[in-house]
């Protein structure tokens, strides 16, 4: 069982133009069309059973309208292996009400994004949203670390991440791109004696660059197999799921890497899917 945990879709109508500026924005180039049926092919061709798809709200607006959509999508796409997980946005006021009804709608957690929605991640308007999500046991995963598209800007610090765990305690929380994208010595001393889980989305091997900018080679440098050891040997197989952050990369480049690391069988099936099932995510 290979499940993605971090993967992005777009309604039909958009996806071509979004992703392509997204991907001048970022300089990185796609490897789907940024729609579903461009993921499920993808899925499809590469082995993989099961990806959920994280939606960011930008404006509060968005929120009851996108879960709702979610909740659908789930109903119509699960035996295809989709799974939509919910939104919420710090400044949305109801949303103790809204998560209960994420929860009733049967979503297994929600996205949130500091960079995209304007608060740091230990602000009290993210805290109490994290709090009643480990009150309702819903699954959080957060953008970490730097954004490709935002240089310098880090809403979601490993030292962030640290407060976070020691305001609420233990709960389902996922720290996207292996604790904090280039943020990683500092994920290895803030965060190495917390109970946290990280993916593995664009974060391994080099950033799949654009042909049409001009990059140079340290800039294009993520984890490679000795500097992901490090946070292996450190956190465990346990606290590392398989997620690509499709479609800015391909899941044969994230699965090879995996399986090529000096690790036990177990333990790599343990991040492909194992790990997703054992949280909830899939099941």
């Amino acid at each position: 069982m290979i499940v993605d945990i971090h993967t992005h879709i777009f309604p039909d109508k958009i996806a071509a133009e979004v992703i392509e500026n997204l991907s001048k924005q970022s300089r990185a180039k796609y490897f789907t069309d940024g729609t579903l049926n461009g993921l499920l092919d993808s899925m499809k061709k590469f082995g993989v059973n099961k990806s959920v798809i994280l939606p960011v709200a930008t404006k509060t607006s968005q929120v009851e309208k996108i879960n709702s959509f979610a909740a659908q999508m789930n109903e119509k796409f699960s035996a295809q292996g989709i799974i939509y997980f919910a939104c919420i946005h710090p400044d949305f006021e109801n949303y103790r009400a809204e998560l209960s009804r994420v929860k009733s709608l049967g979503l297994k957690g929600i996205k949130i994004h500091p960079v995209y929605q304007g608060v740091n991640l230990d602000d009290k308007k993210f805290l109490q949203i994290m709090y009643r999500a480990a009150e309702l046991d819903l699954i959080v995963i957060t953008h970490a670390g730097l954004d490709i598209g935002f240089p310098g800007v880090v809403g979601c610090s490993p030292k962030m991440a640290r407060h976070v765990v020691e305001e609420i305690g233990d709960f389902k929380f996922i720290l996207a791109h292996m604790g904090g994208w280039k943020n990683w010595d500092e994920v290895l001393t803030e965060l190495a004696d917390k109970n946290i889980f990280m993916d593995t989305a664009f974060s391994v091997g080099k950033i799949p660059a654009r042909s049409d900018f001009i990059w140079k080679d340290e800039d294009l440098k993520l984890l490679n197999a000795e500097e992901f050891m490090k946070l292996y040997k450190v956190f465990g197989a346990d606290k590392i799921l398989f997620g690509t952050d499709s479609p800015w990369d391909s899941p044969a480049t994230v699965i090879d890497f995996i399986k090529n690391l000096p690790i036990p069988e177990f333990d790599k099936n343990k991040i492909l899917g194992g790990n997703a099932e054992k949280l909830g995510i899939s099941g």
